[in-house]
């Protein structure tokens, strides 16, 4: 039997990541869920996130889904609740946090920018990763929800606002000195060329989907090798609000109240 490997994000940001896991491991079976009626999560507070990720392990648990390795595809997300998350199940977890470090051992200016959400820069996590790995690096700090929008827009109509994403990295005001951005929201990866294009070049930038990867890969119960392609099942699609569409990634979307699996 090949493993079960649920992807969940607020939105459509946490497909850069499912696309970097599904490359990776092509024979494993998949199910991505987005919790849209909160998004953008960068805007909700910790204990509602905490809740809803409880909630979700609590609909995982009721349907019998058999989950093997859960990937908390949202920084804001992995940042602000894994820690309890990880006492609610025994579910293998993988979060997703900034990619700090390798932006910090990449930097010739050691002067680096986390871009993410308001709840992402302002973490108690967040906030140990620059200390820890980034000593000799100064990290410059800037958020925005806006790009969210965009990343969401831009994935469903194949086509992203180029003044608009313009118009709101003029406004963040990135400091000249950064010569690499870390990309600290799965949605912006949807973004990364239009914005590489934007500094025509003159700043990276890094985001943490293949690392994920690679971990997933090492907790995986099974080798790829040993999967067997007769069991392989089709993607699983849930979404707890209406999208622009009823597909996502080829496959149908099933809908969720996940207020109903909340505790009280």
């Amino acid at each position: 039997m090949s493993s079960h490997i649920m992807v969940f994000d607020s939105g459509i940001g946490g497909t850069t990541v499912f696309e970097h896991i599904q490359q990776h491991l092509p024979n494993a079976n998949y199910s991505y869920f987005m919790d849209n009626a909160l998004l953008p999560y960068g805007e909700q507070g910790k204990q509602t996130i905490i809740k809803r990720l409880c909630a979700l392990v609590e609909f995982i648990e009721q349907r019998n889904l058999a989950v093997d390795i859960l990937v908390i595809a949202c920084n804001t997300a992995s940042t602000s609740a894994l820690d309890v998350l990880r006492q609610f199940t025994t579910i293998p977890i993988v979060g997703v946090v900034p990619a700090i470090k390798p932006a910090a051992e990449l930097s010739t200016t050691h002067h680096i920018a986390l871009l993410a959400t308001p709840a992402t820069i302002v973490s108690d996590y967040t906030k140990k990763l620059i200390t820890t790995h980034s000593a000799s690096t100064t990290v410059h700090l800037y958020s925005s929800v806006r790009l969210v929008a965009l990343a969401e827009q831009g994935f469903y109509k194949h086509n992203i606002d180029q003044v608009a994403l313009s118009n709101e990295l003029q406004a963040l005001a990135i400091d000249p000195r950064v010569d690499i951005l870390v990309l600290g929201c799965t949605h912006f990866p949807i973004l990364a060329t239009a914005i590489s294009s934007f500094y025509q070049g003159r700043i990276g930038t890094i985001d943490s989907g293949s690392a994920i990867a690679k971990r997933v890969m090492s907790i995986q119960k099974e080798q790829v090798e040993s999967a067997i392609a007769g069991n392989k099942k089709p993607l699983q699609c849930y979404a707890t609000a209406s999208t622009f569409n009823n597909q996502l990634l080829g496959s149908d979307i099933n809908q969720v109240d996940l207020t109903l699996y909340e505790k009280s």
